[in-house]
């Protein structure tokens, strides 16, 4: 699951209830999701979303919620993100360019001085599998999900590269 660059994303979590998630029914098919939501896009709201208005970035986080931060496609261009407040930072993948480990160990820099409780990254899906074990012994600041899952705060996560 990937998300556009900046997107916050808000959870409620009752203390004594379970957070019921729905799956998508064009989540087999991307082509046909895309499809779909596209030509629909602005006149269709699948029944599942509910609109929320923006919170603002410095609002403080109310009892019980967990604010996500969702970002993907830095590109080893990351000194010019100014991000948002949040709880948990879920990267989505292609943080780097090239794939060099000089990237790597600079991303892996740029998390540390991030002030978020969790930071989840999720493989890259650009790098060799042969590449995967020395991405993730460079990733020292986060959470390294690579067709694997974690549970931060009751949220089960789950990352693939593909």
């Amino acid at each position: 699951m990937a998300f556009a660059q900046s997107h916050i994303m808000t959870a409620r979590r009752h203390q004594h209830s379970r957070l019921i998630i729905e799956v998508d029914e064009y989540s087999s098919n991307p082509t046909q999701a895309f499809t779909f939501y596209n030509i629909n896009q602005g006149r269709f709201q699948p029944p599942h979303v509910q609109m929320v208005d923006p919170v603002p970035h410095d609002a403080p986080r109310a009892p019980g919620y967990t604010r996500f931060v969702c970002v993907s496609d830095t590109h080893s261009r990351t000194d010019p993100i100014q991000m948002p407040y949040g709880d948990v930072l879920i990267h989505a993948g292609d943080f780097t360019e090239l794939g060099l480990p000089s990237e790597v160990k600079k991303f892996n820099e740029w998390l540390g001085s991030l002030p978020y409780e969790y930071k989840i990254v999720i493989a890259v899906s650009k790098l060799k599998p042969e590449s995967y074990e020395n991405v993730q012994s460079l990733l020292t600041n986060c959470i390294y999900l690579q067709d694997s899952e974690v549970t931060v705060r009751g949220f089960r996560i789950y990352g693939s590269p593909w």
